[in-house]
């Protein structure tokens, strides 16, 4: 997102901050380092929780709109890695070290994994819960096909940003081992945090998406969450990145044009 950001996707979780052109980057290669088995497997078990967290909770797997959920989280997630790991794998690396990266800002130590992991997680736990017990009704099947319809765009935004922006970190930091610049191409040229920004789309409309609508209820939270670390993290790029103050007077939006 990004929830799973897109989420997830958002996530999703993934971050943004921008990168630009035109000044050399460090160690380009096939990642390498001494986690790296350990970080396919997180990755591998990360991406196959939220599929088993939500069947397990609606106790069945005769959920057609749950499975083109899941489809969709799928695509976006493993298509982004090949794409970044044949473009960039320096970036694979830098999101594969996370947990380690000192400099991480430390609020995001505590926004990172309520955006990442534990909002979507909860959205999925109670979405199951809600498709089991009927909570919610039924939420007419035009309206989940467009609702899904906004989560598969949501998620083709936070690919497209994840593909664009070289520095595309899953902690807020400013990584100057990488000798981080500005990205103002593709959808940085709209608005300034786009991952962020398909992270709440995909929050909101995969409740309708799902007909489970109590799954608001932990999505708002994640986006608030989002919101904030927005809010911080395009400050701490202000602050500390060269060039981000201009590019902010030159891209006035954060996440929705016209409004923030």
């Amino acid at each position: 997102m990004r929830w799973l950001s897109a989420y997830a996707v958002a996530s999703y979780h993934s971050r943004d901050g921008w990168t630009g052109r035109g000044r050399p980057r460090q160690g380009r290669g096939i990642v390498k380092t001494p986690h790296a088995l350990a970080a396919v497997i997180g990755f591998a078990l990360y991406i196959l929780l939220l599929p088993a967290l939500l069947f397990i909770t609606a106790g069945t797997v005769n959920w057609p709109m749950a499975w083109a959920y899941v489809v969709m989280l799928l695509a976006a997630t493993l298509g982004s890695r090949l794409i970044v790991l044949l473009k960039n794998s320096d970036l694979l690396r830098e999101r594969s070290r996370f947990m380690q990266a000192e400099d991480t800002q430390p609020w995001d130590r505590i926004l990172s994994p309520i955006v990442g992991v534990l909002s979507p997680a909860a959205m999925i736990v109670v979405a199951g819960l809600d498709h089991r017990f009927g909570w919610s009704g039924t939420v007419p099947d035009v309206i989940q096909v467009l609702a899904a319809i906004a989560v598969a765009g949501a998620y083709a935004l936070a690919v497209w940003a994840m593909i664009a922006n070289e520095y595309f970190s899953a902690v807020a930091r400013i990584q100057q081992d990488m000798g981080q610049v500005v990205v103002a191409d593709g959808p940085y040229r709209i608005v300034r945090h786009p991952a962020y920004a398909g992270s709440v789309v995909a929050a909101l409309a995969l409740p309708v998406m799902l007909s489970t609508l109590w799954a608001f209820v932990p999505g708002m939270v994640m986006n608030v969450a989002v919101v904030l670390r927005t809010h911080l993290e395009d400050g701490m790029l202000k602050r500390e990145l060269y060039g981000y103050a201009a590019y902010a007077e030159r891209t006035r939006y954060r996440l929705l044009p016209g409004v923030w």
